[in-house]
């Protein structure tokens, strides 16, 4: 359903932590002329878990209403509470988001039957197109493939974001799943590698910053050529890892504010980028061709 390099957008915000609307839409503007495939709304890197419900809905309503269709907006609606995440997704929606996308539910450990129900409540509550979220560094819960195959067979769950950077983890989701689910990387390093084995796309943080090669390097992957992906992705390889210095979103957010992209607001507990990384992400930035 989806391909390419899809942002998974920063939220802008004020320096007092209030959504700054303005640098929201021009977000958007910016990532459709330079090539990204599809805009993701307040997943992790947007800072979802500091959003409240109505701040939520506002985010996933202006990203849909900014990209006046010129890129689909997948929302980010998971929720470690199933009423929440349905009643998070219905916003997505009717917002007129094109798909929705669900994290595993953090910090209470569900089972594997507990993960197949909570998913499968959620697609049977709203019609809407779902994409699977597996981060289990982030959520102690770790969606196996054999859920995952179970979880295909309902029509609307489309995809999976497969962040483990596990590429094993990826053949097994391919092999069981076949064309009944859309793989998506949600690991920048590994996520030319994933494409190549059939994965979509990537559902990328380093595409905040290096939108264009982003898209290129998930082209050249698409189309099976392997050389040229990896001339591009290698350009790439330090935002790759240094915008993992600190908890994303905050180096990020960091990069963003260098480019005067958006101011610096970020929410606690979150806090600005430590000194002692601004040159390492400023020399990751050059080497992707990027003005600082």
């Amino acid at each position: 359903m989806f391909q390419g390099s899809m942002v998974a957008l920063v939220t802008p915000m004020n320096e007092d932590g209030s959504l700054d609307v303005t640098a929201l839409r021009s977000l958007i503007d910016f990532h459709v002329d330079n090539g990204t495939d599809a805009i993701v709304a307040v997943g992790t890197t947007g800072e979802s878990p500091t959003l409240d419900m109505d701040e939520h809905c506002e985010v996933i309503r202006i990203s849909v209403e900014q990209a006046g269709g010129r890129v689909p907006v997948i929302a980010g609606t998971g929720a470690n509470s199933t009423r929440e995440a349905i009643e998070l997704t219905r916003c997505g929606q009717e917002a007129g988001a094109d798909a929705c996308l669900l994290v595993t539910p953090y910090y209470n450990k569900p089972t594997q039957e507990g993960l197949y129900q909570h998913f499968k409540a959620i697609a049977e509550a709203v019609p809407i197109p779902q994409v699977l979220y597996n981060v289990p560094g982030r959520t102690a819960c770790d969606l196996l493939p054999e859920t995952v195959e179970r979880l295909s067979h309902i029509s609307n769950i489309v995809g999976i974001k497969e962040a483990t950077g596990n590429l094993d983890r990826a053949r097994e989701i391919i092999r069981r799943c076949g064309s009944r689910i859309e793989l998506y990387s949600g690991d920048d390093a590994t996520a030319l590698d994933c494409i190549l084995l059939g994965g979509r796309g990537d559902i990328s943080v380093t595409a905040n910053v290096a939108p264009r090669l982003m898209h290129e390097m998930c082209a050249l992957a698409l189309a099976g050529k392997q050389a040229e992906g990896r001339a591009v992705n290698e350009r790439l390889m330090g935002l790759h890892k240094h915008l993992f210095l600190e908890a994303n979103p905050i180096p990020v957010k960091w990069a963003l504010k260098e480019m005067g992209l958006i101011k610096g607001g970020i929410r606690l507990p979150l806090t600005t980028l430590s000194a002692q990384h601004h040159e390492t992400v400023r020399q990751a930035m050059r080497a992707a061709g990027i003005q600082v």
